[in-house]
């Protein structure tokens, strides 16, 4: 993790942060989604403040977290939805932990007091990077939804900020 440091997302970082939403998609164990957006439609869908990259000692972004709103109704202002995906060839290596570090200091400077996701059971990596990250795991939405033809559970995850009551 010595070399990694994480920063704002840029659009000028769309290609990258593309690449790696898709290969983890590509894993099956992701998101209900099969193909990344567009880049227009990837920055429409996201909260403009809380977008990061993890970058290496020669500047290649090597994962990305973003925050969504759950809802648009004022009472859920300080709830959002995250997403966090790392490149496949640096997994395992503390990238995860760093930009979930980022964006849990992040949304707390904004006053967002619940960081949630939901997470396929099957993905004990991300299970246990959330753990790790101060998240608990809230219940397990049974067939919630279809993927690949076939019913999958999510796992829903939730971090609630000890410093914003």
């Amino acid at each position: 993790m010595a070399d990694l440091t994480v920063r704002e997302m840029t659009a000028g970082d769309a290609e990258r942060v593309l690449a790696i939403y898709q290969a983890g998609l590509d894993t099956g164990q992701a998101s209900f989604e099969t193909v990344a957006p567009t880049w227009a439609a990837f920055d429409a869908g996201r909260a403009p403040a809380h977008r990061l990259v993890a970058v290496d000692a020669v500047g290649r972004v090597v994962g990305w977290a973003a925050v969504s709103p759950t809802s648009p109704r004022a009472v859920y202002a300080g709830v959002v939805e995250h997403s966090v995906y790392v490149d496949p060839a640096t997994r395992g290596a503390g990238v995860g932990r760093l930009l979930l570090a980022g964006l849990i200091a992040s949304t707390e400077a904004a006053g967002i007091w619940t960081v949630q996701s939901g997470v396929f059971p099957e993905n004990t990596a991300s299970l246990a990077l959330h753990r790790r990250a101060g998240f608990r795991v809230v219940g397990t939405r049974e067939r919630v939804g279809r993927h690949h033809g076939r019913w999958r559970d999510v796992v829903l995850v939730e971090r609630r900020s000890p410093v914003i009551g």
